[in-house]
C-alpha cells in the first residue's frame, strides 16, 4: 500500500520528559481508551480471585482435614501466583489509563482528525521520515536546523492545529444549514473562508517540510555518487598511469584531465545540493508556524 494512503501515526508532544514520552507512545490503545472516558472496571479486580481458594483453606483449618487443606493451600498458591501477574498488568493499565487521562491535551490519534486533515498529517510525517532517515541526516551534514528536535516540534504544531481544525470543520457542518436562505450566504461566508484560510496556511507548510525532504533526498542520491567517487579518486593514480601507457601523450592529457574534472564536477554536485537542503531547512525557520 503506499504510505501515502496510510492513516497518519499517533502525535506526542516531544517537549514532554522522556519517560512519559515513552510510557504513552507504548500504549496507543490505553489513550484511546482515556480519550473515550473508559474506565478500569473495579468490580473486576483479579484480586478477587484469591477469596475462593483462602476460604477453602480456612475451612481446611477448622475441620482438620489434611487431604482437604493441602488441596486448598495448593490450589491458593497457583491462584496466588496468578493474581500476582495478573494484578500486576491491571494496575500497570490503570495507571497508564490515568497517566493517559493527565495528559490528554498532549497527544493527538489518528481519529482525533477528519480524513482530509489525517492525510496531510501523514504528508508531513512522511517528510520527516525521509529526512531522518537519510544519510547526509546521519552523517550530520545538513545541520542547519537541529532535526533531531526542530522536527519533531514542527509536526506536533501541525498536528494540534489540524485537531482544532477538524473539531471546527465539523462544528461548523453542524451549525450552516445545507441549503442557505437567499441573500444569506454573504453572512456565512467569513466563517468558511476562516477555515480555508487556516487549512491553505497549514498545507502550505506541510509543503516547506516535502521541499525540504525532497532537497535532502536529492543530496543523498549525489552523496552517493561521490563517496563512490572518492573511492575511485583514490586510485587515479592507477588510471592514469594505464592511460600514460597505452594512450598516445595527446589523448594521455586529455583523458587525465577528464578525471580531474569529473571529480570536482560531482564534488561541486554534491556541495551545492548540500546547500539547497540547508536552504530548505531555513526557510522552516524564516516562517515560523504561529
Amino acid at each position: 500500500m503506499d504510505p501515502r494512503a496510510l492513516p497518519p501515526r499517533l502525535v506526542i508532544d516531544p517537549s514532554l520528559p522522556p519517560e512519559i514520552l515513552a510510557e504513552l507512545r507504548s500504549s496507543p490503545h490505553v489513550l484511546r481508551k482515556a480519550r473515550s472516558g473508559a474506565r478500569m472496571d473495579t468490580t473486576k479486580n483479579p484480586a478477587m480471585l484469591f477469596v475462593l481458594p483462602a476460604f477453602i483453606a480456612v475451612l481446611a483449618l477448622v475441620a482438620d482435614l489434611p487431604a482437604m487443606l493441602v488441596a486448598g493451600i495448593g490450589v491458593g498458591v497457583m491462584v496466588l501466583i496468578r493474581w500476582i501477574a495478573v494484578d500486576s498488568s491491571y494496575r500497570a493499565t490503570r495507571r497508564k489509563l490515568e497517566l493517559a487521562r493527565v495528559h490528554a491535551n498532549h497527544y493527538i490519534l489518528p481519529e482525533d482528525l477528519d480524513h482530509p486533515c489525517q492525510m496531510l498529517l501523514r504528508r508531513a510525517q512522511n517528510a520527516v521520515d525521509a529526512i531522518m532517515g537519510s544519510r547526509v541526516h546521519r552523517d550530520g551534514l545538513i545541520d542547519s536546523i537541529d532535526n533531531m528536535v526542530s522536527l519533531p516540534e514542527e509536526v506536533w504544531q501541525i498536528a494540534q492545529r489540524l485537531r482544532r481544525l477538524s473539531s471546527m470543520h465539523a462544528e461548523h457542518g453542524k451549525l450552516v444549514p445545507r441549503e442557505l436562505p437567499s441573500g444569506l450566504e454573504d453572512a456565512f461566508k467569513p466563517y468558511s473562508s476562516a477555515l480555508d484560510a487556516a487549512w491553505t496556511s497549514l498545507s502550505q507548510r506541510v509543503r516547506h517540510l516535502e521541499k525540504y525532504a525532497k532537497q535532502v533526498i536529492k543530496a543523498d542520491k549525489v552523496y552517493h555518487a561521490h563517496r563512490r567517487l572518492e573511492a575511485l579518486a583514490a586510485k587515479t593514480p592507477e588510471y592514469q598511469q594505464l592511460i600514460a601507457e597505452t594512450v598516445r601523450d595527446e589523448l594521455a592529457h586529455q583523458r587525465i584531465r577528464e578525471l580531474a574534472d569529473q571529480a570536482a564536477h560531482v564534488r561541486k554536485l554534491f556541495e551545492e545540493s548540500i546547500l539547497q537542503a540547508r536552504q530548505a531547512a531555513g526557510e522552516l525557520i524564516r516562517s515560523p508556524l504561529t
